[in-house]
């Protein structure tokens, strides 16, 4: 026999509905504010710092009416509101402008650059999170211990060692004495350019053209990059990651159920650990972000391709559209993986929903 809704179910459905809507629409109008307060502040900062982007175009030897036509091409003699209506209608329709050091556009180029940061940094994240958080868990755990104090000596490791050193370091050993990994750069030059760029991401290009030689060689010179950017979240996360479980280890509840006799394993990673991952998402997320955007020392120790060398090679030529449009892609990374976890938020933890 059909099922008729009745007249109270259907006010419920539609309270529903319109909360889900009003909440999709609250998420909207929240990332397009962000975003254009995002652009606000790029571009301000772009017209603050004592760079000429127009000497950048024209050379400091150019005389003053190439100068001034130059500047009037650029809009810069238009006033400041003006000036930034045209950059955000620009932005959204995908123009960033041309790129001084390249001659190539910024959004050509960030397209290129970018990729190979999100893949050393994604890596990167993935050995701090399988490391770090296991670590930390064992740290809380065995509070005073010894493993507690190499874990601690290895976190402290991590926020005072110096990022080149530990790259050059580790080129030094692992590379030029051992050989157990590649050398600087993504693959070996007579690797390069045989697979077409897809996705950008070297590892994905290989597999999806069945170069699994190119793949492994991509690999061998991820590998140390990749670690070292891991053993600084590693760091992070396994800091954080025990500094939680030794608040929650504390609690009435974890008390009673080891008095209840419930195993210390289960005591740990159910009762313990579940409270924890609200907070540990946003620890995660903000190392990730930091990765994605504090990779500069790295990539010019390993001289890799990504937006951080892209970004340090446009500040020494006063490149301005490439600075900004490079700042505005990390912006844009902080405020995708915030929002991120705010959606995870309400997955993990239902009072937030």
């Amino acid at each position: 026999m059909p099922t008729t809704e009745t007249p109270d179910s259907a006010f419920v459905t539609r309270r529903r509905w319109r909360r889900r809507l009003g909440a999709i629409a609250g998420f909207v109008v929240t990332v397009f504010l962000t975003f254009l307060g995002l652009l606000a502040i790029t571009f301000f900062i772009g017209r603050v710092i004592p760079i000429d982007p127009v000497l950048a175009v024209v050379g400091d030897r150019a005389s003053n009416e190439v100068y001034a036509a130059a500047r009037t091409a650029m809009g810069l003699d238009q006033p400041l509101v003006v000036q930034f209506f045209h950059y955000v209608v620009n932005v959204f329709s995908g123009d960033l402008g041309q790129s001084v050091s390249t001659g190539r556009s910024v959004v050509e180029d960030l397209s290129r650059f970018f990729p190979a940061t999100l893949e050393m940094a994604t890596i990167g994240i993935l050995i701090g999170v399988l490391l770090g958080v296991p670590l930390g868990v064992i740290a809380a755990s065995r509070q005073g211990s010894l493993i507690d104090q190499i874990i601690r000596v290895v976190g402290l490791l991590g926020y005072s060692m110096p990022a080149f050193w530990l790259g050059l370091v580790g080129l030094a050993l692992f590379y030029a004495k051992l050989r157990w990994v590649g050398g600087p750069g993504r693959l070996d030059i007579f690797y390069d350019g045989l697979v077409a760029p897809a996705t950008g991401l070297l590892l994905v290009d290989s597999l999806l053209a069945g170069e699994i030689d190119i793949f492994w060689n991509a690999i061998t010179h991820l590998v140390l990059p990749a670690s070292v950017l891991g053993f600084f979240s590693l760091a992070y996360i396994a800091r954080m990651t025990r500094s939680f479980m030794l608040d929650q280890l504390s609690q009435e509840f974890v008390t009673t159920a080891r008095v209840k006799g419930v195993p210390e394993r289960v005591v740990i990673w159910r009762h313990a650990f579940n409270p924890i991952r609200v907070p540990l998402i946003t620890v995660i997320g903000l190392s990730y972000a930091g990765l994605l955007e504090g990779s500069v020392m790295i990539e010019t120790v390993f001289s890799w391709p990504g937006i951080g060398n892209y970004l340090t090679t446009a500040l020494l030529n006063a490149d301005m559209n490439a600075v900004l449009g490079s700042t505005l892609v990390i912006g844009a990374v902080f405020i995708f993986i915030n929002k991120i976890s705010d959606v995870l938020y309400r997955v993990l933890d239902p009072r937030a929903r």
